[in-house]
C-alpha cells in the first residue's frame, strides 16, 4: 500500500508521553500537521504549551480511556495516518491484566476506528517494544523480527500475580502486537491501510530541552531516571555497586533516533506490513559512566559523576551480553542511521546542567 508521499496529518496517541513527546517534535518539524490525544485536560497543558509555536499545525484531544468502545472514532475522520504509542509502561502492576488489558483494547481501539471511519488513514504505526520480541535464555542469542516473546504469556498466565514486574510488561507488549497482527489478517481483504510495528529496546536518554513535564530528576519516566541515578549520581551509582554498574545493560537507542523511526515508517513503502527493530546498540551502565568522564568539558553537575570500575563494561574480555538485536531492518527499510554514545551521552548531561541538576 502507499505510504505518505508528503507531510499529512498524523494521529498521535499517549502524546504527552516521553517518547510521544519527541515524536510528536519530529513530525510538527518535517512539516506534518498533528493531532494528539492525552488522557486529561491537565495533561494537556504542558503539551498545548511545548508545541504553541507550530499554531494550527497542532492540536490536542481528550481520551480518558483508550479502551473505551469508539473511543478515537471522530479523531481518524481526517488524518491520513496513525501513530499509536499510548500503552501503560510501569513496573507497578499488581494483577498482569492491569497492563494487558489497556494496551491490547487500546491497540484494537484505534484499528476498529481507522477500519470504520479512516477514510484518508494509509498507515498505522504501533509503536511496539523488544518487550514483544526477547526471552530468557542461558545463552547469547540474536534476536530478529521473526521471534515473539511467548514466554512472558506463559509465565503470566501461569504466576498471575506473582510473575515478575518486567514479564508482565512484556506480557502487554506481546499480546498488543500479536491482537495488532491478527486484526491486520482478520480484515486483511477489507482494509485500505497497512500497518508497521516498531521495536525498540531501552531508551536511554533525556537532553537539551526534555520535552516532557518534569520538576526534578525524581520525575524522570522509567528509562531516563535509571540513567540519571546510574550515570549521573555517584552515591547512587556507588550504592548499586561496581559489580553490578559492569554486569547489568542490554540495548538501547537515542529518543531521538526513535522518533525519526516513526516518521521514516510513514514514508517509506517497504516499511508496510514489517516488525522492525530499532536498536543503537549494546550497552553496560560502566559504558555510560566512563562516556561521561570522557567528556570534555567536563560536564558541571550538582552531583558528583560515579566512576565505577573504567573499562568493565562492553569492552571487557569477561563482559557478557546475552541478548543482541539485529537492527540491520531498520537501516535497510528506513535508512536510519544511530546517534552515537557520546553524542546522547553530551546531550543528556548538558540538559542536566541546563536545569541545575
Amino acid at each position: 500500500m502507499p505510504a505518505l508521499q508528503s507531510p499529512g496529518k498524523v494521529l498521535v496517541t499517549g502524546t504527552n508521553g516521553y517518547i510521544a513527546m519527541w515524536v510528536v517534535r519530529e513530525f510538527l518539524r518535517q512539516g506534518y500537521s498533528v493531532r494528539g490525544t492525552v488522557r486529561s485536560a491537565k495533561k494537556a497543558e504542558h503539551v498545548q504549551k511545548q508545541f504553541a509555536e507550530y499554531g494550527d499545525k497542532f492540536e490536542i484531544a481528550v481520551v480518558d480511556d483508550i479502551a473505551k468502545e469508539g473511543a478515537f472514532d471522530e479523531l481518524v475522520k481526517d488524518v491520513d495516518a496513525i501513530a499509536h504509542m499510548a500503552s501503560p509502561f510501569h513496573f507497578n502492576a499488581q494483577r498482569p491484566e492491569e497492563l494487558i488489558e489497556p494496551a491490547v483494547n487500546g491497540t484494537i481501539g484505534i484499528l476498529e476506528s481507522a477500519f470504520k471511519h479512516g477514510l484518508f488513514v494509509k498507515r498505522v504505526v504501533i509503536t511496539s517494544s523488544v518487550g514483544a520480541i526477547v526471552r530468557d535464555e542461558p545463552t547469547l542469542i540474536t534476536f530478529t523480527e521473526k521471534d515473539w516473546n511467548q514466554q512472558s504469556l506463559d509465565l503470566v498466565n501461569e504466576l498471575g500475580e506473582k510473575a515478575p514486574n518486567m514479564v508482565k510488561y512484556r506480557a502487554s507488549k506481546t499480546a498488543a502486537e500479536k491482537a495488532a497482527w491478527k486484526f491486520v489478517e482478520d480484515h486483511k481483504q477489507e482494509i485500505k491501510w497497512d500497518v508497521t510495528c516498531l521495536n525498540p529496546p531501552f531508551v536511554g536518554s533525556l537532553f537539551e530541552p526534555a520535552i516532557h513535564e518534569l520538576t526534578d530528576p525524581a520525575s524522570l519516566n522509567t528509562s531516563t531516571k535509571l540513567f540519571y541515578d546510574y550515570v549521573a549520581d555517584a552515591s547512587k551509582a556507588e550504592a548499586a555497586g561496581n559489580d553490578f554498574l559492569a554486569k547489568n545493560g542490554t540495548c538501547w537507542v537515542d529518543v531521538r533516533d526513535v522518533a525519526e523511526a516513526h516518521r521514516l515508517a510513514l514514508e517509506k513503502q517497504e516499511a508496510g506490513g514489517e516488525r522492525i527493530i530499532i536498536s543503537g546498540g549494546l550497552f553496560k551502565w560502566q559504558d555510560f559512566i566512563d562516556t561521561a568522564n570522557a567528556l570534555n568539558p567536563p560536564p558541571k553537575l550538582s552531583k558528583p559523576i560515579p566512576k565505577g570500575q573504567p573499562g568493565s563494561g562492553t569492552g571487557h574480555p569477561h563482559s557478557v551480553h546475552l541478548v543482541i538485536y539485529d537492527a540491520s531492518k531498520s537501516d535497510r527499510i528506513l535508512g536510519l542511521k544511530y546517534r552515537s554514545m557520546a553524542t546522547t551521552t553530551k546531550d543528556t548531561f548538558a540538559d542536566y546542567q541546563v536545569r541545575g541538576w
